[in-house]
């Protein structure tokens, strides 16, 4: 090299220092590990917010399957306890007179039927005749005119429906007064 160039490097090196050279590599160095830092620090709060919606999701699945996990079977059971009514409702007074042990047991079967239903929740929705259609737990299986009603009204219930706490599990089959004609 020649004694110029030399020059020129040593008078650089003086105005920088050694120290100069050092402290510039441990402040990028410094702000290399901020940054570092800060990005490992953003993935731990993300990963701990995704544990706890891990954790709030199964809980909440967890009571979902505990309070409608026999919906199925419930939905299942509710033609036993269509049979069991429509066997009731067909005993005449002569016949229930004459076979009254068997009236008995079918009563007693229906009322044990309901209460098992009960004590998981499973609750029978009765519409009465008059009583307003109402969309969310009744199911319109004809609409009829009918004089003496308004429209929307009840006028006949074929089946009566069920909810499962505070969920349809099935709605009541009813038929509708629609306008009647004058």
């Amino acid at each position: 090299m020649s004694d110029m160039k030399k020059d020129e490097i040593a008078e650089d090196q003086a105005q920088i220092g050694p120290e100069g050279l050092e402290a510039d590599a441990t402040a990028s160095e410094i702000e290399a590990l901020r940054a570092e830092r800060d990005e490992i620090r953003d993935r731990f709060m993300r990963a701990l917010a995704d544990a706890e919606n891990i954790r709030k999701r199964g809980e909440r699945d967890r009571r979902e399957a505990e309070q409608y996990g026999g919906s199925k079977l419930a939905r299942d059971m509710l033609p036993v306890y269509d049979n069991l009514k429509r066997a009731l409702d067909a005993a005449g007074e002569e016949q229930r007179q004459a076979a009254k042990a068997l009236i008995e047991g079918v009563e007693l079967t229906m009322r044990e039927l309901i209460s098992v239903l009960g004590k998981h929740g499973v609750e029978p929705i009765v519409p009465e005749v008059g009583e307003a259609f109402d969309p969310q737990i009744h199911q319109a299986m004809f609409e009829a005119p009918l004089p003496g009603t308004k429209a929307g009204d009840i006028i006949q219930v074929m089946t009566e429906g069920f909810m499962l706490h505070d969920r349809l599990l099935r709605p009541a089959q009813v038929g509708v007064s629609s306008t009647p004609k004058s």
